[in-house]
C-alpha cells in the first residue's frame, strides 16, 4: 500500500513538474510574439506619423492653389465676374 502511495506521488509529481515547464514554454513563446507585435505596432505608428506629414504637405491650399493655376491654367474669376445669389 505504501509502495503504491509513493508511486502516485512519484508519478503526480513528475506529471506536474512536467506541465509547469511546459507551460513556461508556451508563455515565454506568447512574450516573445507580443514583442515582435508591438515592435510592429510602433513601425506602424511611426509610418502613420509620415504619411499623416505628408498628407498636409501635399494638401496645402497654396500647393493646390498653384498646381491649378500651373497644370490646369485655372485663375480666379475677375471681381466684375462673381454673382452673389440669395434668397
Amino acid at each position: 500500500m505504501k509502495m503504491m502511495i509513493n508511486s502516485l506521488l512519484f508519478l503526480s509529481v513528475f506529471i506536474t513538474a512536467i506541465l509547469i515547464v511546459l507551460t513556461q514554454h508556451n508563455f515565454r513563446k506568447t512574450f516573445m510574439e507580443i514583442q515582435k507585435l508591438e515592435m510592429v505596432s510602433n513601425d506602424l505608428n511611426e509610418e502613420w506619423g509620415k504619411l499623416q506629414l505628408e498628407q498636409s504637405t501635399w494638401a496645402t491650399d497654396d500647393r493646390i492653389e498653384r498646381l491649378a493655376r500651373d497644370k490646369l491654367n485655372m485663375h480666379p474669376p475677375e471681381i466684375d465676374s462673381i454673382v452673389l445669389i440669395s434668397k
